[in-house]
């Protein structure tokens, strides 16, 4: 078995296009998607359009739950800028997406945790807004009870890898479109990947063990900073353009 999993589009249609180029150049016919796929200063009717029509396993995230389920006074910026772009078929398409779901009985996939689609798995933030690994212990309670020996999860936009200690792989690709940003829960803090290219990674079962490439895509990331700059998306534009929020 060998798969891509794709996350974290954030209606970045264009690193959306360039990823999918590169699982099709390395020969992969399936993707598995993580969610929050449209929520940004971007382009989020594009994006959905492109994936309701990928026929890829899809769960929602937290971005896309916002775009469905909250009024627009009670959204953040960025949900209210792409709920305003897309059209009821595209919320309707985000609303029927499962919280989770397991992939050919072997994959478990959710967009954060079990449990929450707001919380950080392999992640932990201090009250002074320091990001760092989260504890074995307690990657391992949120893992509890699942039985698939491949674990995915999104959300902290970091390509991570944690191996549990009963032999389970827990992997976040990484994020498609959204390469840094700002955030208040659990705290204020920042998360910057340090790079604007695109991330997915590839799942390959072709050994009886789960091995794990992660693929770092170029893409015109100078043309989605300029879009979210002309949006007055400052912050959307550095991380976009560099990696970093400056």
């Amino acid at each position: 078995m060998r798969f891509a999993a794709i996350a974290d589009v954030h209606g970045n249609y264009l690193a959306l296009e360039a990823v999918l180029a590169d699982i099709k150049a390395q020969g992969i016919e399936e993707i598995v998607n993580l969610g929050d796929m449209a929520s940004g200063p971007l382009d989020a009717r594009r994006t959905v359009e492109i994936m309701m029509g990928m026929n890829a396993l899809c769960v929602r995230g937290n971005h896309d739950r916002y775009l469905t389920d909250y009024a627009l006074e009670d959204m953040w910026p960025s949900d209210r800028y792409s709920h305003g772009q897309l059209q009821a078929k595209h919320l309707d398409w985000l609303r029927a997406l499962p919280f989770s779901a397991v992939y050919r009985d072997s994959v478990y996939l959710c967009h954060a945790t079990p449990s929450d689609d707001n919380t950080y798995w392999l992640e932990a933030v201090t009250p002074d807004g320091v990001v760092h690994m989260a504890t074995i212990e307690d990657i391992e309670q949120k893992a509890e009870g699942i039985a698939q020996s491949l674990i995915l999860c999104a959300h902290s936009h970091v390509p991570r890898t944690v191996k549990l200690r009963d032999g389970r792989m827990i992997v976040n690709p990484g994020s498609v479109g959204c390469p840094g940003y700002r955030d208040v829960a659990p705290y204020p803090h920042a998360v910057e990947t340090g790079t604007p290219d695109a991330s997915y990674a590839i799942l390959d079962d072709g050994g009886g063990h789960w091995q794990v490439t992660f693929r770092q895509v170029p893409y015109d990331h100078a043309a989605m900073a300029d879009l979210a700059r002309a949006n007055g998306r400052l912050e959307w534009a550095s991380a976009l353009a560099t990696g970093w929020i400056r």
